[in-house]
Protein backbone atom coordinates (compact mmCIF):
# COMPACT_ATOMS: atom_id res chain seq x y z
CA UNK A 1 0.00 0.00 0.00
CA UNK A 2 1.16 3.57 -1.22
CA UNK A 3 1.10 6.33 1.28
CA UNK A 4 -0.03 9.85 -0.62
CA UNK A 5 1.08 12.95 0.64
CA UNK A 6 1.18 16.65 -0.27
CA UNK A 7 2.49 19.84 1.24
CA UNK A 8 3.76 23.38 0.43
CA UNK A 9 7.90 22.65 0.14
CA UNK A 10 8.32 24.30 4.06
CA UNK A 11 6.37 21.46 5.02
CA UNK A 12 8.31 18.36 3.54
CA UNK A 13 10.75 16.55 5.37
CA UNK A 14 14.30 17.40 4.11
CA UNK A 15 15.30 14.07 2.97
CA UNK A 16 11.65 13.25 1.10
CA UNK A 17 12.58 16.32 -0.70
CA UNK A 18 15.50 15.30 -1.63
CA UNK A 19 14.06 11.77 -3.00
CA UNK A 20 11.33 13.96 -4.56
CA UNK A 21 13.78 16.40 -6.64
CA UNK A 22 15.99 12.93 -7.24
CA UNK A 23 13.20 11.53 -9.08
CA UNK A 24 12.02 14.43 -11.06
CA UNK A 25 15.73 14.22 -12.17
CA UNK A 26 16.21 11.06 -13.06
CA UNK A 27 12.78 11.04 -14.89
CA UNK A 28 13.29 14.37 -17.03
CA UNK A 29 17.04 14.83 -17.15
CA UNK A 30 18.56 11.31 -17.39
CA UNK A 31 15.48 9.33 -18.79
CA UNK A 32 14.04 11.93 -20.76
CA UNK A 33 16.70 14.01 -21.72
CA UNK A 34 15.65 17.44 -20.99
CA UNK A 35 18.60 19.32 -20.31
CA UNK A 36 17.57 23.01 -22.30
CA UNK A 37 15.83 23.85 -19.48
CA UNK A 38 16.30 24.13 -15.22
CA UNK A 39 14.71 20.91 -13.47
CA UNK A 40 14.89 23.03 -10.14
CA UNK A 41 13.65 26.21 -11.49
CA UNK A 42 12.77 27.92 -8.22
CA UNK A 43 9.02 27.40 -8.66
CA UNK A 44 8.85 24.93 -6.07
CA UNK A 45 9.91 27.86 -3.59
CA UNK A 46 6.78 29.84 -4.53
CA UNK A 47 4.48 29.43 -1.02
CA UNK A 48 1.34 29.03 -3.49
CA UNK A 49 3.25 25.55 -4.96
CA UNK A 50 2.21 22.41 -3.48
CA UNK A 51 3.77 18.97 -3.72
CA UNK A 52 2.28 15.91 -3.90
CA UNK A 53 4.22 12.53 -4.02
CA UNK A 54 3.47 8.96 -3.36
CA UNK A 55 5.63 6.90 -0.61
CA UNK A 56 6.78 3.40 0.09
CA UNK A 57 6.92 1.66 3.77
CA UNK A 58 10.65 2.32 3.43
CA UNK A 59 10.31 6.37 2.73
CA UNK A 60 11.43 5.56 -1.34
CA UNK A 61 9.78 7.93 -3.24
CA UNK A 62 7.63 5.92 -5.81
CA UNK A 63 5.87 9.00 -7.66
CA UNK A 64 5.40 13.05 -7.61
CA UNK A 65 3.90 15.86 -8.91
CA UNK A 66 3.54 19.40 -8.12
CA UNK A 67 0.55 22.27 -8.40
CA UNK A 68 1.65 25.38 -9.06
CA UNK A 69 -0.88 28.38 -8.51
CA UNK A 70 -0.60 31.68 -9.79
CA UNK A 71 -3.81 33.04 -12.08
CA UNK A 72 -4.47 29.54 -12.98
CA UNK A 73 -3.71 26.31 -11.20
CA UNK A 74 -1.23 24.07 -13.30
CA UNK A 75 -0.17 20.17 -12.42
CA UNK A 76 3.63 19.86 -13.41
CA UNK A 77 6.58 17.75 -12.87
CA UNK A 78 4.64 14.16 -13.07
CA UNK A 79 7.13 11.52 -12.08
CA UNK A 80 7.17 7.77 -11.64
CA UNK A 81 9.88 5.88 -11.02
CA UNK A 82 11.02 2.68 -12.85
CA UNK A 83 9.98 0.63 -9.69
CA UNK A 84 6.78 2.49 -9.28
CA UNK A 85 5.26 1.91 -13.15
CA UNK A 86 2.04 0.41 -13.71
CA UNK A 87 0.27 0.31 -10.38
CA UNK A 88 -1.60 3.79 -10.94
CA UNK A 89 0.68 6.12 -8.32
CA UNK A 90 0.70 8.62 -11.22
CA UNK A 91 -3.09 8.50 -11.42
CA UNK A 92 -3.58 8.50 -7.35
CA UNK A 93 -1.45 12.02 -7.58
CA UNK A 94 -3.24 13.76 -10.24
CA UNK A 95 -6.64 12.82 -8.64
CA UNK A 96 -5.32 13.90 -5.10
CA UNK A 97 -4.38 17.02 -6.67
CA UNK A 98 -7.83 17.40 -8.95
CA UNK A 99 -9.74 16.66 -5.57
CA UNK A 100 -7.34 19.62 -3.72
CA UNK A 101 -7.80 22.61 -6.53
CA UNK A 102 -11.68 21.87 -7.63
CA UNK A 103 -11.64 24.81 -10.18
CA UNK A 104 -10.12 24.55 -13.38
CA UNK A 105 -6.82 22.90 -13.70
CA UNK A 106 -4.25 23.27 -16.69
CA UNK A 107 -1.44 20.82 -17.44
CA UNK A 108 1.03 21.09 -20.40
CA UNK A 109 0.82 17.19 -20.75
CA UNK A 110 3.17 15.61 -23.28
CA UNK A 111 1.54 14.89 -26.30
CA UNK A 112 1.49 11.08 -25.95
CA UNK A 113 -0.26 11.49 -22.67
CA UNK A 114 -3.63 13.34 -23.99
CA UNK A 115 -5.80 10.51 -23.75
CA UNK A 116 -4.36 9.36 -20.57
CA UNK A 117 -5.17 13.07 -19.01
CA UNK A 118 -8.41 13.05 -20.78
CA UNK A 119 -9.24 10.05 -18.14
CA UNK A 120 -9.32 12.47 -14.96
CA UNK A 121 -11.39 15.25 -17.61
CA UNK A 122 -8.68 17.61 -19.19
CA UNK A 123 -9.74 18.85 -22.76
CA UNK A 124 -6.91 19.53 -24.99
CA UNK A 125 -7.40 23.07 -25.92
CA UNK A 126 -5.14 24.49 -28.65
CA UNK A 127 -2.51 23.24 -30.76
CA UNK A 128 0.15 20.68 -30.08
CA UNK A 129 3.85 22.46 -29.06
CA UNK A 130 7.74 21.89 -28.89
CA UNK A 131 8.61 22.42 -24.97
CA UNK A 132 12.19 20.40 -23.65
CA UNK A 133 12.54 19.03 -27.58
CA UNK A 134 9.40 17.15 -26.66
CA UNK A 135 5.66 17.59 -28.45
CA UNK A 136 3.30 18.69 -25.64
CA UNK A 137 -0.51 19.56 -25.44
CA UNK A 138 -2.27 22.44 -23.00
CA UNK A 139 -5.28 20.77 -21.17
CA UNK A 140 -7.63 22.52 -19.17
CA UNK A 141 -10.34 20.12 -16.75
CA UNK A 142 -13.86 21.86 -17.08
CA UNK A 143 -12.54 23.09 -20.45
CA UNK A 144 -15.33 25.55 -22.10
Amino acid sequence: MSNLHHAPLAGVDPSTLYRIMALRVEVFVHEQKIVDEAELDGADLLPTTELFWIQDESGEVLATLRVLVDDTVHIGRVATAVQGRGRGYAGELVEAALTAYPGVVEISAQAHLENWYGRFGFVRVGEQYLEAGIPHVKMLTRAD
